[in-house]
């Protein structure tokens, strides 16, 4: 269990460090964005360095929310198979989207670069391990269709799988070699940065307490100051406000959590993930694991740590831990965190109009990095430039989900039932 209590650790060991004043003034710009997240700061990134002029009101600190609390994992494409995603959306727009964000490593890591972004990027890969037999089919088959996919992946056997994780546990994996890892707070608070020193105006806890079109321009009210906007980005995913109709949001928030433990001594360290690739696996219930550059193992999973089944889930990240790396049993968990995810029913992202010259974008369905920065590139510019033909998806007029609280129940239930019953030594 945590020795230490709730604690994040991206907020700990940023090497970015990042702060904006509130709003403080009435300001007229080109585009507003609400949200300062991965999306949030990626648009207004792209909408400065266009020379357009930018203001981004974020209700805390930027990456308060899931992008500060995010695994790390730097993947390509969404968790559906490509083919999923041509059967959900059809060929055109599925293929549309497949091709966006097939290039989303070499976007994020290109960033990274030229932002000079200090977020601990690791570009060796990341495995979707095979936790059963069943799994290595699923992992088959999601190979055969790499090239759909736009990705050269390698399909590894148990023996290799063993030699890159250091443990045996598990019956193959998929390698995408072009993915990697990052911190995810600090390439967050990089963009930010980088958003700031080309102009874009940023302000953290200021929060938006109203939204409103005068038949021109949008009105952007923060307690008593207003942003006046040809253009709206509405960023907050799953920490979206509390905003009315058509600005409200519907997705299902879901859970996920993990555990850091404390750095591993040398000796394990050159065994466990001695490339540092990260990992997730094949389960109903999925887990993942990755290390950072200080060499912690950092243990993630569905479920909140935070909240009633607390307990449930810090005893099931230590079996786990006891399970994949039996060395490190005994070594101390330090950090344990939560976020909220934003799940659409088809784990498809949404992109909708809640009016002129608006849009909300949301749903990444646990996979925040290159989603949330391709579509924050690419609607600043759909939204500047008036041409939506750049975005990943169609524009909706609007989306719904039913039954979002009861479904967010049955996630919570499932992933704790599955700890609780998660096999002890």
């Amino acid at each position: 269990m945590p020795t230490s209590g709730s604690s994040n650790l991206w907020r700990t060991t940023s090497a970015e460090a990042f702060d904006a004043p509130p709003l403080s003034s009435d300001i007229t710009v080109d585009l507003v964005i609400v949200g300062g997240g991965f999306t949030g700061a990626s648009a207004a990134l792209e909408a400065a360095r266009s020379g357009a002029s930018v203001a981004l009101l974020e209700a805390g600190t930027f990456g308060h929310g899931g992008s500060g609390r995010n695994v790390g994992l730097v993947n390509a494409g969404l968790w559906l198979p490509p083919k999923d995603v041509l059967g959900i959306l059809g060929e055109t727009d599925g293929k549309r989207l497949i091709k966006a964000l097939s290039n989303g490593p070499d976007i994020v890591f290109g960033l990274i670069e030229r932002e000079g972004i200090d977020c601990e990027p690791v570009r060796q890969g990341t495995m979707h391990l095979a936790h059963s037999a069943a799994g290595l089919t699923n992992l088959r088959a999601r190979f055969e269709q790499g090239a759909l996919a736009g990705r050269s992946y390698e399909l590894i056997d148990a023996a290799e799988t063993a030699n890159r994780t250091g443990t045996d546990r598990f019956a193959g994996a998929l390698l995408d070699p072009g993915a990697g890892t990052i911190q995810p707070l600090a390439y967050c608070r990089g963009l930010a940065r980088a958003a700031q020193s080309v102009g874009a105006h940023l302000h953290e806890n200021s929060p938006v307490t109203a939204i409103a079109h005068d038949g021109k321009d949008w009105r952007i009210t923060s307690g008593a100051h207003r942003v006046r906007a040809r253009a709206l980005l509405i960023a907050t995913n799953a920490y979206q406000a509390h905003f009315g109709a058509p600005f409200a949001q519907k997705f299902i928030p879901v859970h996920y959590s993990q555990f850091a433990t404390a750095p591993m001594p040398d000796s394990l360290r050159a065994k466990v993930l001695p490339n540092g690739e990260g990992c997730w696996d094949t389960a109903l219930i999925m887990s993942s694991f990755r290390t950072d550059r200080a060499g912690r193992l950092i243990v993630g999973g569905i479920g909140d740590a935070e909240g009633m089944g607390a307990l449930i889930h810090a005893g099931w990240a230590r079996r786990k831990l006891r399970q994949i790396y039996p060395d490190l049993a005994k070594l101390p968990f330090e950090h344990h965190w939560s976020g909220r995810i934003a799940m659409t029913s088809d784990h498809v992202p949404k992109i909708v109009a809640p009016g002129p010259s608006a849009l909300a974008v949301f749903g990444y369905s646990g996979r925040g990095i290159c989603p949330g920065t391709v579509f924050g590139k690419a609607a600043a510019r759909a939204l500047l430039d008036g041409d939506d033909s750049v975005l990943p998806l169609p524009v909706l007029s609007g989306h719904d989900e039913n039954l979002t609280g009861a479904k967010a129940a049955w996630y919570e239930f499932g992933a704790t039932a599955t700890h609780a019953l998660f096999p002890r030594p």
